[in-house]
């Protein structure tokens, strides 16, 4: 088992392409460097391998980014007489990013 989603290590190794090497990056939760996993892990050496994340890395995590780009668009020098009207701010700028969009491309650095 190689995590608390119960997906397999056949599961997992079923997606590798043949004659391929296979990386999975993780984070730091607490099951993912188990001790459970070092025999499988060791076992399985020559077509996988697990890279870790650093343990905190908002800078790798795109919606950290755009989380970042809403709080400066949304909140930076406003005043909300409640926290609907704050809710209600966001979650128009959620709505105004719902179809794909060249900001949200960027922060996310896809291509």
């Amino acid at each position: 088992m190689l995590n608390r989603s119960n997906i397999s290590s056949k599961q997992v190794l079923r997606h590798r392409l043949k004659g391929c090497r296979m990386v999975v990056i993780v984070d730091n939760a607490r099951w993912h460097p188990a001790k459970v996993l070092h025999g499988w892990l060791a076992e399985h050496r020559d077509v996988l391998r697990l890279d870790f994340l650093p343990p905190y890395s908002p800078e790798l995590n795109p919606v950290e980014r755009v989380w970042k780009l809403t709080s400066t668009l949304c909140t930076h020098n406003r005043y909300f007489e409640d926290l609907e009207a704050l809710i209600n701010t966001v979650k128009m700028q959620f709505n105004a990013w719902i179809k794909p969009n060249d900001v949200l491309h960027r922060l996310c650095t896809i291509n």
